[in-house]
């Protein structure tokens, strides 16, 4: 039986269980040939299948990021995609991979970036700031990276801000340090909700101890 079978489009299902359930499944018996055929079948002629796909590839590689590592050439050409759901999906599988993957993925960064900038998705943002964190802990992305980090920190939404505060602090140190303590004291002033002030005073303290 093909590994699409059990996909929740093949199923008609409109729920998310069986394809994490076989993502599941994926990692448990360490199914390489799944895999291939997960990648194989992202440019699937129908875009149930494309979207099914890339979420089970996702869910495998924040399971086992090492079963998907090899393919983020293929994750990479899908942020051309004009289907959201596989850009933000893709950028999802590539934070997984980053660490395991870096030389690749800061090749990549350009993309990245532009993608969290321009296809309006919250999600993509996220991860994108995500793999800049991965990659600013690796020294030789560090001096690159962190700058681009402390960019994303100066530009994001207000509701972003906390937790991408909060997502730095691997790379923060000595050197670091009191850029991000400008970035977040500046930006804290103007947060609307006092929660997220707080959050921000706490990754403060933390720089400060």
């Amino acid at each position: 039986m093909s590994v699409l079978d059990k996909l929740a489009t093949a199923l008609n299902r409109r729920d998310e269980v069986p394809n994490q359930g076989l993502a599941h499944r994926i990692v448990r018996d360490g199914d390489a040939a799944a895999v291939k055929e997960l990648i194989e079948s992202l440019h699937h002629k129908h875009k149930g299948i494309q979207s099914d796909c890339i979420k089970v590839l996702y869910e495998i590689g924040t399971a086992n990021p090492d079963l998907i590592a090899k393919y983020y050439r293929e994750f990479g050409k899908l942020l051309e995609s004009k289907n959201k759901r596989l850009v933000w999906g893709a950028m999802t599988a590539l934070d997984a991979i980053a660490a395991k993957e870096p030389k690749g993925m800061y090749g990549m960064l350009p993309k990245i970036l532009e993608v969290a900038d321009t296809c309006g998705s919250v999600i993509a943002r996220d991860h994108a700031v995500g793999i800049l964190v991965k990659l600013g802990t690796l020294k030789p992305y560090k001096r690159d990276c962190v700058p681009l980090l402390i960019e994303q920190l100066m530009s994001c939404p207000n509701n972003q801000f906390p937790m991408y505060v909060e997502m730095s602090l691997p790379v923060i140190d000595a050197d670091t340090r009191k850029r991000f303590q400008q970035v977040m004291e500046k930006r804290m002033q103007k947060l609307d909700k006092e929660s997220q002030k707080k959050r921000v005073a706490k990754v403060l303290k933390k720089l400060t101890q």
